[in-house]
């Protein structure tokens, strides 16, 4: 069993299954976010979603557990991905006398690596603005923060804003190698429903991370309501 999780086809069958469960979880991180957009609809709407998901998702107990097994399949992803990157250049020492460029490979298939660095520091960073904060104060104060509030403070900041688009864009690029590549490494691209599936897997790396890159934009450029004033609002309704 060692062996085969060591081999190159153990770690592409890691890939793949980790790759998976993080496309889950950005599906469910990303419905989440999404609930402040709400607040184009209904004013007051969006920021009692988004704290009542934030919420459940922060107090409950199978949720904080899939916690650890999120972190730890983030972990694994990336060093798996690493250890390829390095077998695949091992394989080939001296470069090629002629870049054969997209004529063997798409560019952010051959990028993955540099792809996933990226994403590591966007997340890095993520972890350290929000859920480190959050955590925090729940074990310190037994309650979260307003992290709609606390998103509107994080946004204001241009430079902020840019590296996070930056880091839904290099997210973009991974998935639309990574989505299809996870099916295929577990053997469910079959030719029948291969089209099917890059469709789905070129259309989900272009929504997801347009979705996040959409947050910070709002916040800074004021397309969200203040969060001090939807707070006031909220709270006074609920009296």
């Amino acid at each position: 069993m060692k062996n085969f999780l060591t081999s190159s086809i153990g770690k592409k069958l890691v890939m793949g299954l980790t790759g998976l469960f993080l496309i889950v979880f950005l599906v469910v991180h990303c419905y989440a976010n999404a609930q402040i957009f709400l607040e184009w609809l209904d004013y007051g709407r969006g920021y009692k979603a988004y704290g009542e998901i934030a919420h459940f998702l922060g107090s409950n107990p199978i949720t904080r557990i899939a916690e650890v097994g999120l972190f730890a399949f983030i972990i694994l992803h990336i060093v798996q991905g690493l250890m390829l990157t390095a077998q695949n250049k091992a394989k080939r020492p001296v470069g090629y006398n002629v870049a054969p460029g997209n004529s063997s490979s798409k560019w952010y298939t051959r990028s993955m690596g540099l792809l996933g660095t990226l994403i590591l520091m966007f997340l890095v960073l993520h972890l350290a603005h929000f859920w480190a904060p959050n955590r925090y104060q729940q074990l310190t104060q037994g309650h979260e923060k307003d992290l709609y509030l606390i998103m509107e403070e994080t946004f204001q900041q241009w430079w902020v804003v840019i590296i996070y688009v930056a880091g839904c864009i290099s997210l973009a690029w991974h998935l639309v190698h990574g989505f299809w590549s996870a099916f295929q490494t577990l053997g469910l691209s079959t030719p029948k429903y291969k089209g099917l599936i890059n469709c789905i897997g070129v259309g989900f790396a272009i929504i997801v991370p347009a979705i996040f890159a959409l947050m910070p934009i709002s916040y800074k450029l004021g397309w969200l309501p203040p969060a001090a004033e939807v707070a006031q609002f909220v709270k006074t309704m609920a009296h």
